[in-house]
């Protein structure tokens, strides 16, 4: 199964120890993480600027994050209806890696519910499905 976790989810992930960092642990032992530069990128500057966590340890979790991941460089793409010019590189990602899931917590991703064959799903819906047999 191949997977793309949104930045929202990876901030949660490595912030704190709640479902969303359980996801990732889940994810890392059971499925293909699909990350770029882009959500790396954009991982980087909320951890550094939102969380406070210093430059070097942010740098850390990205080394750590792109030696887990399989790395995609997506091609652009545009999606009606959403208000977040960043959003279209998520699913650029998700697209551009043939993913599975596209688990985030944007509201704006999630009333899309399924872009070509990726479902885009919320951390809790996904965890659930992880676990439900």
């Amino acid at each position: 199964m191949r997977v793309v976790l949104d930045s929202n989810v990876l901030v949660a992930a490595f912030a704190t120890h709640g479902v969303c960092h359980e996801l990732f642990e889940h994810c890392l032992k059971y499925t293909t993480i699909l990350c770029g530069d882009f959500i790396a990128g954009e991982v980087e500057r909320i951890l550094i600027d939102k969380i406070k966590i210093p430059a070097r340890k942010s740098s850390e979790i990205i080394r750590y994050l792109k030696s887990q991941a399989q790395w995609i460089s997506p091609e652009r793409v545009v999606v009606e209806n959403l208000r977040d010019p960043n959003d279209h590189m998520i699913i650029a990602t998700a697209l551009s890696g043939e993913a599975d899931y596209l688990i985030t917590g944007d509201k704006d991703m999630l009333v899309l519910k399924k872009i070509k064959r990726t479902i885009i799903i919320s951390p809790r819906e996904y965890w659930i499905l992880c676990h439900a047999s």
